[in-house]
């Protein structure tokens, strides 16, 4: 899907300037257009890839890893059940 018009830039596109499949702290938007060797126009597709690059990377996140600032985004693990 497109997401930026003005450079023609899809999500995939975006979602490829992750590092470390997505466990590092995710690139702002004006990362990802440098990394991408363009920058935002209009600025009416900032707040589509920010959320992009945010549910990017709560997904990728592991439960417990020492550095998460979504730490709270993660659901609670389910206990196991008594054999």
């Amino acid at each position: 899907m497109i997401v930026c018009s003005c450079n023609v830039l899809s999500d995939k596109e975006i979602l490829a300037t992750l590092k470390d499949g997505g466990t590092a702290r995710p690139p702002s938007p004006a990362q990802a257009y440098r990394c991408l060797g363009c920058a935002p126009r209009c600025g009416r597709c900032i707040a589509t890839v920010r959320a992009l690059l945010a549910e990017a990377h709560i997904a990728n996140c592991q439960v417990g890893c020492e550095t998460c600032p979504n730490e709270e985004a993660h659901p609670e693990p389910l206990p196991l059940a008594a054999e």
